[in-house]
């Protein structure tokens, strides 16, 4: 049964995407031009850093998928697309091989496609810590994500329905593994006061994973036969709506759900992401073109990333966060409900932002 529900997964996930999601808040965000900030191409760096982590680029292929022959394929390929990208991958949630150990290989393969590339195990909140180590050493992992995911499991027809110990068992984990740990929603997004719980936990970064992307309550109200968790269907904050809202938490975030477009990379780095993932967007693309497909749009992602930030002035990710945004619709509705002031996101540039001429340029 659970190799059938993950492919069930990838097909529900699948007809999403060929599906109108509706609005994005995404498209609230809007960069103010400033048209003499740009920098030479050269000047631009795609690194970022955090929780002691460096990576070459701000970009990574989401949590998505394992547990069945089919999606260990899919696994293999996305593995190698990562590869000759360069870009992170993390697993699907390794759940199925905790409870099925023969199905081991449709995880494995993303090491064993990707041996030099940087691997986040995937794991749910109530694994122990004996399962957590059995995932790390599955995918010599070098990172480990720990999903959490109340609405996904309150439709799902075989759900858990005992939240309260999540907690305490994500700080058990955090303490017992000696690799960064990162929390992730599966796209109803993390609350500030979410995030500054897990800060106290000993979690080194929170992926935000908000509305907007594949919804998994959605997915899992598809396997129902009365489909009667509809009410669940766009549940939570959006990604954007989550930035803002644990901007001065002190957690580093990450960002995915509803990232469609190298713009929606560059809005979520301005919001404070320090990287930004993806997993519908590239999963269609797979499916439809295979690897070389995907590699292609992943390099054309990251080209058009680095094109961003040299029109918008920014040398590396991190300088994003220097740009001014402005906040527009039900986007600021929400911001101004949590007393959260977007008025100063307008106006944050220097005046350095727009440079003297350098010697011997002309007037």
């Amino acid at each position: 049964m659970s190799a059938q529900r993950k492919d069930d997964h990838v097909r529900l996930a699948i007809e999403q995407q060929d599906t109108p999601q509706g609005v994005n808040q995404f498209d609230e965000v809007s960069f103010v031009h400033h048209a003499l900030a740009g920098l030479d191409r050269r000047e631009v760096s795609l690194a970022t850093s955090f929780a002691g982590l460096s990576w070459p680029v701000p970009l990574y292929v989401n949590a998505m998928t394992g547990g069945s022959a089919r999606t260990g394929a899919i696994n293999r390929d996305l593995a190698a697309a990562a590869r000759e990208s360069g870009v992170p991958i993390a697993s699907g949630s390794m759940n199925a091989y905790f409870k099925d150990p023969s199905c081991a290989d449709t995880f494995r393969v993303l090491r064993e496609e990707n041996p030099d590339g940087f691997v986040l195990a995937n794991v749910n909140a109530t694994a122990t810590v004996d399962n957590v180590w059995r995932a790390i050493e599955l995918l010599r992992a070098d990172a480990l994500q720990i999903h959490v995911n109340t609405a996904q499991e309150t439709a799902m027809p075989e759900g858990d329905r005992s939240f309260a110990a999540w907690p305490g068992q994500i700080e058990k984990i955090a303490a017992a593994v000696d690799i960064p740990v990162i929390v992730k929603e599966v796209g109803n997004g993390l609350s500030r006061q979410s995030v500054q719980l897990l800060a106290t936990l000993g979690v080194a970064a929170a992926d935000v994973s908000g509305r907007g992307g594949t919804d998994f309550a959605r997915i899992e109200n598809g396997r129902r036969a009365l489909g009667e968790y509809g009410f669940l269907h766009g549940w939570g904050q959006s990604a954007p709506a989550c930035l803002l809202d644990a901007q001065d938490t002190g957690m580093p975030l990450l960002a995915s759900g509803g990232v469609r477009t190298p713009l929606d990379a560059a809005r979520a780095l301005a919001l404070g992401a320090r990287a930004v993932g993806a997993s519908g967007i590239f999963l269609r693309t797979l499916l439809d073109g295979g690897v070389d497909a995907l590699t292609a749009q992943l390099a054309r992602w990251l080209d058009q990333l680095a094109a961003l930030q040299t029109m918008l002035g920014a040398p590396t990710p991190a300088a994003l966060t220097r740009c001014d945004l402005l906040v527009h619709g039900s986007l600021r509705a929400f911001c101004a409900d949590r007393g959260i002031d977007t008025g100063t996101l307008a106006r944050r540039s220097s005046s350095g932002a727009l440079r003297a001429p350098t010697t011997g340029s002309t007037r």
